[in-house]
């Protein structure tokens, strides 16, 4: 069937270099989405547009008299068009590569409506006057976009066929349980967020009614039982000389879930200075992107499966 991208196809065939750049790019994007929305946060630009997805109830672009909070509102917006740019790219790229994989392209196309579903999300975000729940769905699913960015990097280093695992079954297992505390850890962050410093504008922006200290503890403990875990992994992939690359991404978990509990501490003790918190939530996006990386390692993926041996060939037991 003729549709535009087949017809690029036809004309366009980029190496398979090419199209690991392009998902890394988007990859790129998505981490620095959520360090700018970050930004809107930590300058009280939350609804510096005061609706959606017009930016005041007359104009698309925010006027004068919004000041700079309506810039840096304004400004995060239109930085999705740059993400969709970059997911664009990583999704032809895949389509037009020789040979199509239409996994990588399923991958870049979930990447857009993960975009375009946290786009409402974040108009919700502003017509609900920041209310911290949907702040924190906001959140969430950004880190979900996170996820599948790094699921379409890994796989353009693979190849569509049946997984093979390179260590025993358990310590499969063991790197779901880790990639679950982590992700638990990331939530516990945003409820944390949601009931203690920068509401995201200087107005008065309802906050969650849960003890910020109770709700600070319990993310540490979730800290905590993530180093423990990740300890556990560098030990036991050691012991089962378990694949490199396996190895060393447990080790880069490892320094940088180290380095967010210095901030962490640090934020907590100094009442969560700005800059203290964007370099935390940019450190949380790398952590979630660090330990999704380690189930990838632990099997490989052939280009394809291998073809079956015909019955007349098969020798007799």
């Amino acid at each position: 069937m003729f549709t535009p991208t087949a017809l690029l196809a036809d004309r366009w065939h980029p190496t398979a270099a090419t199209v690991r750049r392009a998902a890394l790019s988007a990859l790129v994007m998505s981490v620095v989405i959520v360090l700018t929305g970050g930004a809107v946060r930590l300058t009280a630009s939350g609804l510096g547009c005061t609706t959606w997805p017009r930016c005041t109830g007359e104009s698309i672009t925010p006027t004068p008299e919004m000041g700079i909070h309506g810039v840096i509102e304004f400004t995060n917006r239109m930085l999705t068009y740059v993400l969709c740019a970059a997911i664009a790219w990583a999704t032809l790229a895949a389509r037009c590569a020789t040979p199509w994989r239409r996994s990588l392209t399923r991958l870049g196309w979930a990447q857009f409506w993960l975009v375009m579903s946290n786009a409402v999300i974040g108009g919700i975000t502003v017509l609900t006057g920041l209310n911290p729940y949907v702040v924190a769905v906001h959140m969430v699913a950004a880190m979900g976009l996170v996820w599948v960015a790094v699921l379409m990097w890994e796989r353009t280093a693979e190849g569509d066929g049946t997984p093979e695992l390179l260590v025993p079954r358990p310590l499969q297992q063991l790197s779901y349980v880790l990639v679950t505390v982590v992700g638990l850890l990331v939530a516990a962050g945003t409820l944390v967020t949601g009931a203690g410093h920068h509401p995201g504008s200087s107005s008065d922006v309802w906050r969650i009614p849960i003890d910020y200290d109770r709700l600070a503890q319990a993310h540490a403990d979730l800290a905590f039982l993530s180093i423990g875990l990740t300890l556990a992994a560098v030990f036991v992939l050691a012991a089962v000389k378990a694949p490199r690359a396996a190895r060393a991404r447990v080790r880069d978990l490892l320094v940088v879930l180290l380095l967010q509990g210095v901030l962490g501490f640090v934020q907590y003790f100094t009442d969560a200075p700005e800059i203290m918190v964007g370099l935390h939530m940019l450190g949380a996006a790398l952590t979630w992107a660090a330990a999704l990386r380690i189930p990838l390692a632990l099997r490989t993926r052939p280009a394809t499966d291998p073809a079956p041996v015909p019955a007349q060939l098969v020798p007799a037991s």
